[in-house]
């Protein structure tokens, strides 16, 4: 990379394949990071950033929500490649200023791919495009709240207004916009938790009363068997590799459950050891099961069984602290194992050594991330999870425990603070109590309805708040042509990204500070807090100066909107909000819950962590106040003749829908992202040959199918009858009704697709070609979703 950002876009005709590597980190890791960091960020900017990275004194890093050790268990290196990655993209000396966007007329900077807008720069000052207008242009701050709030303001009603969160987004910004949009009348409070771990908050609250993790860092460490099931951390959250080499060498084993064996799991080479440098590196699954896309279900189900056959269970913790384990054994005793065997993929063998390890564990730990949560059935596959853990007690014991690891740095704080479309009560009522207004009851949209209204005309204005909702959301097709029907887009965002160049009849861009900058608002240093995936609270403070003198943090924006909307409703503390956020974080103390003292406690180097009752005391916060069974059909997903199922992923080289560079390290893939994994006897099954370029149609059971054009097929290590390819290129093929049941979360990881030759020659584009629908061709059958086992091929 050069601090010049590419004068052309992604050439995939450049694309080359090599051997996927057999490890994760290592010389070539430090070597990557150094490089961006350098390129991207100068070399003084490097020695600023660097050494604060995820340290108690200095700033979160913005690439993932894995829990930081004690601070006197810090490096101090205390970050992975990729979390350099995320910081340099932020802190890059690139810039998108007034005179770029003059230079680009919104028509093309619409047929750039996300990559290249993305390595623009920095935007350095808010920008409008009028209704009409052929490319952005500046605007004062001021001008630019006071359209927000004329367009807020002419609404029929406060519920055709959607509220977007990043997950990147603050505890402070986060409470603050909450109340906003609670002030002015509505719950149409989207965030990304709706498109990623939406399936976990829905079944753990169901069974153990509480939406997150049940562990803390430290049981990790301590864990005799740590099960891993649909993640990828080598990638996605790569500074746990070093807790799991903890861990391993405390004398864990683990489990990998995933359809792809990727690097992270096979070995790791920590650059911070000697081992790791020059060494081998440390091994890290003792049992890799390669299961069939959306198999998880019926495998642990499968796993249970031979625990309940054996009798190796906690009969104690099941009778002191569950409830339903009856119906669920029940269930077990008459488990299908035809089924099982059709749905995983897997020999009875395999899934019998797995449980044999599971027996033997006194601590275990599941961890599981997207590969479980974003099918038709995430949510019955969190519970099945559960119940695994509920057999043997593992949960409210050191060691062992529920460990959903959360991609995006701060999505569970944002939750906390009350971004969501569906409050509870006592949230509602307490909002009430503190700031002396009835706030709206009804629940608002997730990320899935607020597309449907704009669809269908009931929605008007968007506010995203960080992030980049269209390119983040499934059937971008139809997202992009529901947005480009509102009145007024708005975007807090601190880089170019797709949602910038699809857009409603008016949009505005309002650029904040970023992580790693210093936060002077009010005339004085500010500080926020991130909560990370084991519930632990603690300070975040940039060292860098803002890339711009014209930046303003998320919480002036925030406040700014509310007033320049509200004006003295509610007589709401906007400017003492803006001038100090502590007087944000006293309101938090007060009101949310396991907060009290909040100011006081992110003092403590490290911050605290909240309470959590099924991990302190094993009490359960549930319907009957015991952790509850759940019984789920044992479910197969059929493919029909000559079909695939695809899962969506990310690089090595990405962050969700931020792309970084056009290699995938880990899997052999460099310069290019149009590619599909496919195991290499379905690609002689389909009559294709490794290296082709083929279409990509997914099939619907309405009989639409929707397309991305000319992917190179990699003959790949996968299950037979399985595929994989990146996001977001391939959003376009998941039809917007594609969800899971009980949390409404797209089913990214489960599609089924047909593979096309590509028309010679034709473009390497990966952007969608609409909505088609069409007869099934080649003699195949109609395509079909859940089916009844009988009508299994």
């Amino acid at each position: 990379m050069s601090r010049k950002a590419p004068r052309s876009d992604i050439d995939e005709s450049t694309l080359t394949v090599t051997h996927p590597e057999d490890h994760a980190a290592g010389p070539t890791a430090v070597a990557v990071s150094m490089k961006r960091a350098v390129d991207g960020m100068g070399v003084r900017r490097t020695a600023r950033t660097l050494p604060k990275l995820n340290q108690a004194d200095g700033f979160d890093c913005q690439g993932c929500a894995w829990p930081d050790p004690s601070p006197e268990h810090r490096h101090s290196a205390e970050f992975c490649e990729n979390g350099v990655k995320a910081v340099t993209d932020e802190a890059t000396l690139r810039e998108a200023g007034p005179a770029f966007f003059a230079a680009h007329p919104i028509a093309e900077l619409h047929d750039r791919t996300d990559y290249w807008l993305g390595q623009q720069g920095r935007i350095t000052e808010p920008m409008v495009l009028r209704a009409g207008g052929t490319h952005y242009e500046p605007i004062s701050w001021d001008d630019a709240f006071a359209l927000i709030g004329t367009h807020l303001a002419v609404l029929d009603s406060p519920d055709e207004a959607v509220f977007y969160t990043s997950g990147k987004v603050s505890n402070e910004a986060a409470f603050a916009y909450q109340l906003f949009v609670r002030a002015y009348g509505t719950n149409n409070l989207p965030d990304c938790s709706n498109m990623c771990h939406e399936s976990t908050s829905v079944g753990l609250a169901e069974v153990i009363g509480i939406g997150k993790a049940s562990v803390t860092l430290e049981d990790v460490h301590q864990a005799e068997l740590i099960v891993i099931a649909g993640q990828n951390p080598g990638t996605n959250h790569p500074r746990m590799l070093s807790a799991l080499e903890i861990a391993k060498k405390n004398g864990a084993r683990i489990i990998d459950i995933n359809p792809l064996k990727e690097a992270g799991l096979t070995r790791f080479k920590n650059p911070q050891t000697v081992k790791g440098t020059v060494g081998h590196g440390t091994a890290m699954a003792d049992l890799h099961l390669p299961v069939r896309i959306n198999g998880d279900l019926a495998l642990f189900q499968a796993i249970a069984a031979l625990l309940l056959e054996w009798g190796r269970l906690d009969h104690d913790f099941i009778a002191q602290h569950t409830h339903g384990f009856e119906e669920y054994a029940a269930h077990l005793r008459a488990l299908d194992w035809d089924l099982v065997l059709a749905s995983t993929g897997l020999s009875r063998e395999q899934i019998t050594e797995a449980a044999e390890m599971i027996a033997a564990s006194r601590k275990t730990v599941y961890c599981w991330a997207m590969g479980i949560t974003q099918h038709h059935n995430g949510v019955a596959n969190v519970k099945e999870i559960s119940n695994l853990a509920f057999l043997q007690g593992n949960i409210g014991k050191p060691g062992a425990g529920l460990f959903p690891v959360r991609g995006h740095s701060n999505v569970q704080g944002d939750r906390t603070m009350g971004i969501w479309e569906r409050p509870p009560a006592h949230f509602l009522d307490a909002l009430r109590d503190e700031f002396g207004f009835e706030p709206p009851r009804e629940h608002g949209y997730d990320a899935v309805a607020a597309v449907k209204a704009f669809r269908d005309d009931e929605a008007k204005v968007f506010f995203g708040l960080g992030g980049n909702f269209i390119a983040a959301m499934s059937d971008t097709t139809v997202t992009e042509d529901a947005l480009r029907k509102a009145d007024l887009t708005v975007q807090v965002s601190t880089k170019l990204n797709r949602s910038h160049v699809v857009h409603g009849r008016e949009a505005l861009i309002l650029p904040p500070l970023g992580r790693s900058e210093k936060d002077l608002t009010g005339g004085i240093p500010q500080r926020v807090t991130v909560e990370d995936s084991v519930c632990s609270v603690h300070a975040s403070r940039g060292p860098l100066e803002p890339a711009s003198d014209h930046l303003r943090s998320e919480v002036d924006i925030i406040c700014s909107v509310a007033q320049a909307t509200l004006g003295d409703r509610h007589a709401l503390p906007w400017d003492d909000f803006r001038g100090d956020y502590s007087q944000i974080r006293r309101r938090i103390g007060r009101m949310v819950p396991g907060c009290a003292g909040y100011e006081e406690k992110v003092d403590q180097p490290g911050g605290f962590v909240l309470p959590h009752p099924p991990r302190d005391t094993r009490t359960f916060e549930t319907d009957t106040g015991r952790a509850n069974f759940t019984v789920s059909p044992t479910e197969v997903l059929h493919v029909p003749q000559g079909r695939l199922l695809l899962q969506t992923m990310r690089s090595h080289d990405q962050f969700n829908t931020v792309i970084y560079g056009l290699d995938d390290r880990y899997r052999g893939i460099k310069d290019g992202r149009q590619v599909v994994f496919v195991n290499q006897l379905d690609i002689e099954a389909q009559g294709l040959r490794d290296g082709q370029y083929v279409d990509i149609v997914s099939e619907w059971e309405d009989g639409s199918t929707r397309r991305v054009s000319r992917f190179r097929v990699v003959s790949y290590d996968t299950p037979r009858g399985c595929a994989a390819a990146y996001y977001p290129e391939t959003n376009p093929l998941i039809s917007l009704d594609a969800k899971a049941v009980g949390s409404n979360q797209p089913a990214y990881k489960s599609v089924v697709v047909r593979l096309v030759a590509s028309v010679p020659d034709a473009p390497a584009t990966g952007r969608p070609e609409g909505i088609a629908t069409e007869e099934s061709p080649d003699g195949g059958d109609e395509p079909k979703r859940y089916v009844d086992p009988t009508h299994l091929s």
